[in-house]
């Protein structure tokens, strides 16, 4: 059954103007099959159009006529036809003016060419017409089309123009991939100085495209105005490239420089490989192994087989595909691909190379002989070893088992020990991970290594600060594979966890390591319990210690470092508060904190401890009962003056209590304030008392030290000073004798006394009833000359601003009398 054909012309003389060179070439439709419905032609029209390069004569001669490009197209209309034509330039024999003439065939929709044809295949008709013929033939040029079309010669010519084409292969490969796989408008662009080449780039792209893909591609291989071309393949000539622009176009100008860098496309990279190796019949071995349309295992594998060498990329893909389907290849194909894919000065293998062999050795181990597998484990180990990396899936021991694992072992062994014995190995965990398990697939010995490696690699496990680390699973494979480094290092851990507690508690959530032996390990135990307990025990943070204690299954008082790392493990980088001290230090002996070093974070707790928390007094003194000979320097200072604070509010300290403390200060500094708070407080507050001593109020308001003065200040304006001067008549007068008695002290408790009076006893006084400031006034007169009861009575009638004449009359009156 023959396809309905159609003709377009415009090669009849006298059809059109035979002038102007860039005006259209007028045309019609010469002869049209009845099959063809009259929707059809409307979109043929223009699709069958010719418009010849810019420039080109009316006139030209039979040389210039076989010059241009002609314009073979395969394209679909909006009906789900297809229209397959060629346009040819024609010229009249009279004028030598120049004509076209369009011969195609319209294959209704769901139809196919005759025997699966590729509409590209049929440009080789010998049968597309140049002229109208008197009748419509009965044959038309696709079905006539022989096998003649496949003769070697043509196949030679389509090699070497891929061989010339090959800078530009890949990128178009690539795009066409993109083209068939994507619903978006795209448009292939293919620059060429012939028509003829653009088909070629058809048929070169018809090779290596799945069927389903190529039948739909539509293409045209010449046009000037590609901006207007429906096909997926465009063809044009460099003058008509220059308006091409936006993403709805991918240009190749294959006649100017080649493009530069690789395409990240394995399946195009794989395909362009091999139609420069002049190979395209591996495209029909490719297209007979399992995979997706345009995976890039199946011809990756079938170019490596067929000794075409590839790029990283390529490889990878080539083992990653093998290794998901190691049935797939015979014992024949997969030693070559083996062969290929260890071949020696390969120098750009990659991690993702390395770690697709990994998963095609474990996929071929037990299923092929060891000659096969055996070229893989030795890559692998020795990448692992030079190449440094971490990642690579080791093989399993028994790959080296034979001759060749022994040969492998001769080459890294010297390697792998030297570089265990270096002082930086452990630095780098999964390095000294990989080294140790790759020594062990060897048969190395490391024994005396051993210790010095642990040593080094246990601190810098407690040191990584990644959530996941990567080397985690490779270190779990490492302690179950070898027992001697899984109890080296966890001793090695158990030994520094004290110094690191939340470092091991941190290494111990991210890795779950395999602790549960016979071993104590009781810092470990204690480490892998903590958070837990601390999420159950809550605020209460010595609870939390005494339960983590009972997981190390060891007292502080046998061994104490289980209570520094407790400590550690709860409070971190804090102090405990000064209960939470005291509390600790009952729990255990002070020889149990010393020789834990945790006394430290009691002294911490007292020295950090808020001015009003009166159990830092205390705690201070047990501490340097305690500690005499560990805490020196400036926390003994302070503890000191804590310590004076507690004598100073049990009435034991003896006389001089300004010149003290303002003694002891110094040897504190920098002095914590709450300690200050503390020191300074008491002070201020027995000074307060109704018996402070006179003479020692008479040594701070002669001190002339501010921030003495300054702490008496702030007692003063508290509420129980407040609470006391209304509430007892004596207690007022006493502080009005204070506050007047001194008025030659100096400057600092002049203000301060001139403040006190006006903002604490005034206030006060004037609270009072009248009986209660005859009172308060009485009892003045008793402590007192009468000179200084009339001073108070006056005082308590002058307003503020009064004091500087206030001071200097009492102060006379003192003198005389």
């Amino acid at each position: 059954m023959s396809l309905a054909q159609l003709h377009y012309t415009s090669a009849t003389y006298g059809d059109g103007p035979e002038s102007s060179e860039d005006a259209a070439i007028p045309a019609r439709f010469s002869a049209v099959d009845a099959a063809i419905p009259a929707s059809a032609l409307t979109e043929a029209g223009p699709l069958l159009a010719y418009e010849p390069p810019a420039g080109t004569p009316r006139q030209v001669t039979d040389n210039a006529l076989r010059a241009l490009p002609e314009s073979f197209s395969f394209s679909v209309l909006s009906d789900g036809s297809h229209l397959l034509s060629r346009t040819v330039p024609v010229r009249t024999a009279q004028l030598s003016s120049l004509r076209f003439h369009a011969h195609a065939v319209h294959l209704p929709a769901g139809t196919q060419l005759p025997g699966g044809m590729l509409p590209i295949t049929a440009c080789r008709s010998a049968r597309w017409a140049a002229a109208t013929p008197d009748r419509i033939p009965a044959v038309d040029p696709v079905t006539a089309l022989t096998a003649a079309v496949g003769r070697t010669g043509e196949r030679e010519g389509l090699n070497d123009f891929a061989v010339s084409r090959g800078p530009w292969l890949a990128g178009v490969l690539a795009d066409l991939r993109r083209l068939s796989e994507t619903a978006e408008p795209s448009r292939v662009v293919l620059v060429e100085r012939q028509s003829a080449d653009v088909a070629r780039w058809i048929a070169l792209a018809a090779a290596v495209l799945p069927p389903e893909c190529s039948e739909r591609l539509t293409f045209t291989t010449y046009t000037r105005h590609p901006h207007r071309a429906p096909q997926h393949i465009v063809g044009v000539l460099s003058q008509d490239a220059h308006e091409l622009s936006g993403s709805g176009f991918r240009v190749h100008t294959c006649t100017g420089p080649r493009p530069e860098g690789a395409v990240d496309d394995a399946w195009a990279e794989t395909a362009a490989r091999i139609w420069r190796s002049r190979t395209p019949e591996l495209f029909r071995e490719a297209a007979e192994l399992p995979g997706e349309p345009f995976a890039a295992g199946p011809v990756a594998v079938t170019a490596l087989c067929a000794g075409i060498a590839l790029g990283p990329n390529e490889r990878a893909a080539a083992a990653g595909w093998a290794a998901e389907r190691p049935y797939a290849l015979d014992a024949k194909r997969t030693r070559q691909l083996v062969d290929a894919l260890t071949a020696p000065g390969v120098d750009d293998r990659t991690g993702a190379e390395f770690d697709a062999a990994g998963r095609l050795f474990a996929a071929l181990d037990g299923r092929s002989p060891a000659t096969t597998t055996a070229p893989l484990a030795a890559m692998l180990v020795t990448e692992a070893v030079r190449g440094g990396n971490g990642s690579v899936e080791l093989p399993g021991r028994t790959a080296f088992s034979g001759s060749q694992g022994a040969v492998v072992a001769a080459q890294l062994g010297p390697e792998i020990l030297t570089e265990l014995s270096g002082t930086g190995t452990g630095l780098d965990v999964a390095r000294t991970v990989q080294l140790l398990r790759v020594a062990r697939l060897l048969g190395v010995d490391c024994a005396e290594l051993l210790p010095g490696v642990v040593r080094r690699l246990a601190p810098a496990l407690l040191a990584d600060a990644q959530d996941a680390p990567g080397w985690a699973p490779a270190l779990l494979e490492l302690m179950d594979e070898q027992f001697d480094v899984r109890t080296a290092l966890l001793g090695a851990l158990d030994r520094i966890a004290p110094e690191n507690p939340a470092g091991a508690e941190r290494l111990l959530g991210r890795v779950a390591l395999p602790f549960t032996g016979t071993q104590l390990l009781p810092h470990l135990r204690m480490c892998a319990e903590a958070p837990e307990v601390k999420a159950g025990c809550g605020a209460d943070r010595v609870g939390a210690v005494h339960r983590v204690l009972r997981a190390a299954g060891m007292s502080p008082f046998a061994e104490p470092l289980v209570l520094r790392t407790a400590v550690g493990l709860v409070w971190e980088e804090d102090a405990p508060t000064v209960a939470e001290a005291r509390l600790l230090l009952d729990a255990a002996t002070s020889d149990a904190h010393r020789t834990a070093g945790t006394w430290s974070h009691l002294v911490a707790a007292a020295l950090n401890a808020p001015a009003d928390d009166e159990e830092a007094p205390e705690l201070a003194h047990d501490l340097l009962r305690g500690f005499p000979q560990e805490i020196v320097g400036r926390s003994r200072g302070a503890l000191l003056l804590l310590e004076f604070a507690r004598e100073l509010r049990s009435g034991s300290a003896e006389p001089d209590w300004a010149e003290r403390v303002r003694a002891l200060r110094p040897g504190a500094e920098p002095v914590e304030p709450g300690v200050l708070g503390h020191a300074f407080g008491a002070l201020a507050g027995r000074l307060l008392a109704p018996d402070g001593p006179e003479a020692e109020l008479y040594a701070l308001a002669h001190s002339g030290d501010a921030d003495l003065i300054a702490a008496y200040d702030r007692a003063a304006h508290g509420p129980d000073v407040r609470a006391r001067l209304t509430a007892e008549p004596g207690y007022a007068a006493g502080c009005f004798a204070v506050w007047t008695a001194h008025p030659h002290a100096g400057t600092e408790w002049s203000r301060t006394a001139a403040a006190l009076l006006e903002e604490v006893l005034r206030p006060a006084v004037r609270a009072l009833s009248a009986d209660g400031v005859a009172a308060v006034e009485e009892a003045v007169g008793r402590s007192g000359s009468s000179g200084r009861a009339e001073a108070f009575r006056d005082w308590n009638r002058r307003s503020q601003g009064t004091l500087g004449r206030l001071g200097r009359r009492l102060a006379g009156r003192v003198r005389r009398g």
